[in-house]
């Protein structure tokens, strides 16, 4: 039986890891990781000889130690993790387990609100100042932001979309006050320095995740109060009306995706010039049955079409995303990627 080695190294930990987790779960890991440290951690797994089963023990409870510190860290703080690290494993090694998550650890503001329904966060900030539902949106993820952007008031999604986009960096002492506020220890400041937040980017990837109406009211509103913000706001969206302007083997593509359904229900809303794109890019008997089921609907809901028109624009996005199509975004650039 071979002997187990001594003082594995990090990168050698990482790649004992992997091959432990097995194909499926360390393919979903390599998703979160980047270029780089996958490039090393396979390197490692090409290299590495024979894992054996005291290895995998000892780097899968290692492993476990560390996920649990940090759980702590998130849920009430370095202190708040020390107390329960020390009395689960004894003070050495919760000791040690800090020591290596603070010296690269930072628990992100409002790390809680993360982890915490939508319909609760919206609850949570009734009644607050926009620049405060604004700071706390620009630290949710974007798909969590776009759900409560969608409960806003019509008018306030507007100004707390406009502060987004316009906020740049936030002291530690601001973020601990609201946090005050809203009486909720949501994260730790473990550094002094300044915390970039919001912008227009941030803004984007929230509008690019809520429904068409909610899209179109920030928009509409933004021009009126902020045309420049909102036209920059425009050439990064892509927005139904827009595939005028893909490219027809770029729409040929989308098509084969697209549930036929969805398509006739977002096309009783577009205009004659973009129903015809669409029909063209068909084949005559598939372009025939599309018109035909247009018809049979009858009148249809606002809101159902522009939800339809969603889904076609989330699968146009998904398609740029993975370099498939190309897409001219508002202010005519076209972006191959």
């Amino acid at each position: 039986m071979a002997r187990q080695r001594k003082g594995l190294r990090g990168r050698e930990k990482a790649a004992v890891l992997m091959i432990s987790l097995g194909p499926e779960i360390a393919a979903q890991v390599y998703k979160h990781m980047d270029e780089a440290d996958i490039e090393v951690v396979t390197l490692e797994i090409a290299n590495l000889r024979k894992v054996t089963p005291a290895e995998k023990e000892e780097v899968l409870r290692e492993a476990q130690e560390m996920l649990m510190a940090q759980e702590f860290i998130a849920q009430g703080g370095v202190e708040y993790a020390k107390t329960l690290l020390e009395k689960a494993l004894g003070p050495e090694k919760a000791k040690q387990l800090l020591a290596k998550l603070t010296a690269s650890l930072q628990v992100r503001p409002f790390d809680f609100m993360r982890r915490t329904d939508s319909q609760q966060i919206l609850s949570f900030i009734q009644g607050e100042h926009p620049q405060t539902i604004a700071l706390i949106m620009s630290y949710l993820s974007p798909e969590q932001a776009a759900q409560v952007m969608t409960g806003l008031a019509p008018a306030l999604q507007a100004e707390v979309a406009r502060r987004i986009a316009t906020m740049d960096r936030i002291t530690p002492e601001v973020l601990r006050e609201v946090e005050r506020i809203l009486e909720r220890k949501l994260s730790t400041v473990l550094t002094q320095d300044f915390t970039v937040a919001g912008g227009v980017d941030a803004l984007v990837e929230i509008i690019n995740r809520v429904d068409r109406g909610t899209e179109r009211n920030i928009i509409e509103t933004l021009e009126e109060q902020d045309p420049e913000l909102a036209e920059e706001i425009k050439k990064r969206l892509f927005v139904f009306e827009d595939i005028i302007g893909l490219e027809d083997r770029s729409l040929q593509r989308v098509l084969r995706e697209v549930d036929m359904k969805d398509l006739a229900l977002a096309l009783k809303g577009a205009s004659e010039e973009l129903r015809e794109k669409f029909f063209r890019n068909m084949s005559k008997r598939a372009a025939q049955m599309l018109k035909e089921d247009m018809e049979f609907m009858g009148p249809v809901r606002v809101r159902d079409v522009e939800e339809a028109q969603q889904k076609i624009v989330n699968v146009i996005r998904q398609l740029e995303e993975a370099g498939e199509i190309v897409v001219a975004r508002g202010g005519g650039e076209e972006l191959i990627v």
